[in-house]
């Protein structure tokens, strides 16, 4: 499943570098791409984003669920690997 930001994201901008997929972009609040949110699955053992967030607005996404399979056949497509 995708993550999502919610409103309580004050912008502080820490999430967007540790995105393996560049899937985050400042807004109001800042937005996670679901198309390119892999949940950093092939790449760590949880999401970085949620990690390194101050005030735990990172959640997962309803509208986006997944499978760690199919996060990781999405990974595969992004980085051709």
């Amino acid at each position: 499943m995708a993550l999502m930001i919610t409103d309580e994201c004050i912008a502080c901008g820490a999430c967007i570098t540790e995105c393996p997929n560049d899937a985050i972009s400042e807004g109001e609040p800042y937005v996670i791409n679901p198309d390119l949110c892999t949940e950093c699955v092939g790449f760590y053992d949880e999401p970085q984003c949620q990690s390194v967030c101050p005030v735990d607005c990172i959640i997962p996404n309803p509208d986006h669920q997944e499978s760690k399979e199919e996060l990781l056949e999405k990974k595969k497509r992004i980085h051709g690997e």
